[in-house]
């Protein structure tokens, strides 16, 4: 069978258009295109997810890790620097007498040596235990000033060394304070102070920014530059930095300053000193080369996820409209064979037929013959009464022929679809008047339990015929001669009628019963097809009802048949 065999008729058309819904072919596509669609893209968005997170990463690390070196590499050059100051200073107090240290020559030579020595200082003094500076080698005028009420004062005779952050003091411009504190032997102590070339620190600070757009520079606890800054300006002024974490180790880290712009941050903690030391890269330039890469992997993502949609609806499409194409022909055989089915009972309604309308035939041929021996065989016109009741016997007998050929063609031929009110127990009487006949030749008993008002629904008469009578045949084939069948219509008190036939036959085996209506199932060995009960269960579910059996072998079956009400405002 093929698409060109389905049946041509507007009304059949219809009714396979009923039975195959473009609505649901939608949801199936639309089912299958979603599910195969989330199957193929989400592993390839997760994928994509982890790639990005791996690149991200590994560029971080890699655009990193030089910063982390560079700000290591500065730490240790810084804390070296420092530490030699300090050991220098140590050295001194541990060496020289406070006397020595006292003599402005002595003092003076000493500065020169640490100069020639070890490079970066400026000055040198000498405070007694009152904090006033007793003696002083450099290019200042600073002898005898007091310094008791200076922070580094105070913190380097609380912890015996000290390193200041940079203040302008008493010179009125930038500088750094290196000093120790010693005892002295009449139990008095002194402190030696150094002060620190800030210009060296600078150029080491500003040698780590490598890059034209990075920047290094030194902060203490409360962010104000400690140096110079390419971006937030001269020494002693607030960096735009949001806090920064503990620092003991180089970190990276990742923020956005007071000017709104994203920045790589390397910064370490210098120890023994008020410093932490900040190299600062903007991200854009950094991930100039992250940027690109993200955009082709997303633009490969995209790509592959219209591609993907894009196979995955053509070969949905594809599918279900194979899907829709064996529906189609399924559909079509199946009317097929609901209407051999129907062939079928009548082939076995036809010796009752055959039979019902000789009965007639016979009367139209004995009173046209009478008629015609009257005419012929009386000298005188014959009686008007008597011409007139053979007449109407022939009328009536015609008639009579006319409904049964009437009635066989409305149940046989294909009829369009059409819904429209019915009384149920007429139907069911025009149903069973097929095989009054047989029910007399085997002297069956058929009763009828119908309401004093039976209802009435909207539905097909033909196909409830149909399926009244393949149930009241199967009824016929099961019960023996002077059996008894039952037929009734009950309401359901709901949107829905009952009609129920019953009969005192064979029965049903428990067994069977699940499978009896699938296609080709018979329990009436070489006597059946296996499709009435299916193709009547077919034609029930299509018209919005349902079909129950109840049967015990011996004792017989009970078939009941649900349909809904439907609109009888038609």
């Amino acid at each position: 069978m093929t698409l060109d065999d389905l049946p041509t008729h507007r009304g059949r058309e219809r009714d396979v258009d009923s039975l195959i819904s473009q609505g649901r072919y939608r949801r199936l596509r639309l089912v299958a295109l979603t599910a195969v669609s989330v199957v193929a893209v989400v592993p390839l968005l997760i994928m994509a997810g982890v790639n990005y997170y791996q690149y991200r990463q590994a560029f971080r690390a890699e655009l990193g890790q030089p910063m982390v070196s560079l700000v290591t590499s500065g730490k240790q050059g810084l804390e070296s620097f420092l530490d030699e100051r300090m050991s220098a200073l140590q050295l001194l107090v541990r060496e020289r007498t406070y006397g020595d240290l006292r003599d402005p020559a002595h003092l003076g030579r000493v500065l020169v040596n640490m100069k020639q020595a070890f490079g970066g200082f400026v000055d040198l003094g000498v405070l007694d235990d009152k904090g006033v500076q007793v003696t002083y080698a450099g290019p200042f005028e600073l002898a005898g000033r007091s310094y008791e009420s200076a922070p580094w004062y105070h913190e380097v005779t609380k912890h015996g060394s000290y390193v200041s952050d940079v203040f302008t003091g008493y010179r009125n411009a930038p500088h750094i304070v290196v000093a120790v504190e010693h005892d002295t032997d009449s139990g008095h102590f002194f402190v030696l102070r150094a002060t620190i070339d800030t210009e060296l620190i600078n150029r080491l600070v500003a040698s780590l920014a490598t890059r034209p757009s990075s920047d290094a520079f030194l902060v203490d606890q409360a962010r104000v530059l400690q140096t110079p800054s390419r971006i937030y300006g001269a020494a002693l002024e607030q960096a735009q930095l949001p806090p920064l974490g503990p620092g003991g180790q180089p970190q990276l880290t990742q923020l956005t300053d007071g000017r709104g712009v994203d920045l790589m941050v390397s910064y370490a903690r210098i120890e023994h000193s008020p410093f932490t030391l900040v190299l600062v890269s903007p991200q854009g330039e950094l991930l100039a080369g992250w940027l690109a890469l993200r955009r082709n992997l997303l633009v490969f993502l995209g790509v592959s996820v219209v591609l993907i949609l894009a196979v995955v609806s053509v070969g949905t499409t594809y599918m279900v409209n194979r899907y829709r194409e064996a529906d189609m022909l399924r559909a079509a055989a199946y009317h097929k064979m609901e209407y051999t089915n129907k062939m079928a009972a009548l082939g076995r309604l036809s010796a009752g037929v055959a039979h019902e309308i000789n009965n007639p035939l016979s009367i139209i041929t004995e009173k046209a013959g009478l008629l015609k021996d009257l005419l012929l065989m009386a000298k005188e016109t014959p009686p008007k009464d008597r011409v007139l009741e053979l007449v109407d016997s022939v009328l009536r007998s015609a008639d009579r022929c006319g409904n049964i050929t009437h009635r066989l063609l409305g149940f046989a031929k294909h009829m369009e679809v059409r819904s429209e009110a019915i009384d149920l127990d007429g139907l069911l009487v025009e149903v069973l008047g097929f095989l009054e006949k047989e029910a007399t030749y085997r002297n069956i008993t058929v009763d009828f339990a119908f309401p004093d008002a039976p209802p009435r629904i909207v539905s097909d008469r033909g196909q409830l015929q149909q399926v009244f009578l393949n149930i009241i045949n199967n009824a016929f084939a099961a019960v023996d001669d002077h059996g008894r069948i039952e037929i009734g219509i009950r309401d359901t008190g709901s949107d829905a009628v009952a009609v129920w036939i019953a009969d005192d036959g064979v029965g049903i085996a428990e067994e069977h019963l699940p499978h009896i209506f699938d296609p080709f199932f018979t329990t009436k060995k070489g006597a059946g097809t296996g499709l009435g009960l299916s193709i009547t269960y077919g034609i029930v579910q299509k018209l919005g009802g349902d079909i129950a059996v109840q049967s015990k072998v011996g004792e017989g079956t009970r078939f009941t048949v649900t349909l809904p009400r439907g609109s009888t405002d038609v």
